[in-house]
């Protein structure tokens, strides 16, 4: 089978107040089983390398303290403002109209048990300009993300 779908390199975008990374991967697995993976805070390191801990619970309206590899003595703290179960999902993060960012996890059922996963983050803000510069690249980050997710969804339960 031919996934056509698949962007593994990062698409990226950038303007004076606006930066976005996105990469989508279609993944030989349900949308519900890969909803799973993405709502269990818990288990998010045993599947993820992107990550080292999730506290809280993946829900609408919750915040979540997340730790990453790339910056181990931060704590991001976003809310959870949708949450569509099997279809949608979007984490929210920073003070508008200084700075935000906003990440949608995006599940796209296609044909023969096929799921399209799109992961993006935009940020915006009248202070991106003076920020962008120290912010990582999340190309690279959300190649690995999107593969990790892959092996993990696609993997025999």
């Amino acid at each position: 089978m031919n996934l056509t779908r698949n962007t593994h390199q990062a698409h990226k975008t950038n303007s004076a107040f606006r930066m976005s990374c996105s990469v989508s991967r279609d993944i030989r697995a349900t949308p519900e089983k890969v909803w799973s993976l993405l709502t269990n805070a818990a288990r998010f390191p045993e599947w993820n390398t992107t990550v080292t801990r999730i506290g809280g619970t993946i829900a609408l309206g919750e915040r979540l303290a997340i730790q990453v590899p790339v910056a181990p003595k931060r704590t991001f703290k976003p809310r959870v403002v949708a949450f569509t179960p099997n279809r949608e999902m979007q984490w929210s993060d920073g003070v508008m109209p200084m700075f935000g960012g906003v990440r949608t996890f995006t599940l796209t059922p296609q044909d023969e048990g096929i799921t399209t996963f799109t992961i993006t983050e935009v940020f915006t803000g009248v202070m991106l300009p003076m920020i962008k510069g120290s912010l990582p690249d999340f190309g690279p980050v959300f190649e690995t993300y999107a593969a990790d997710l892959t092996r993990a969804a696609e993997a025999k339960s």
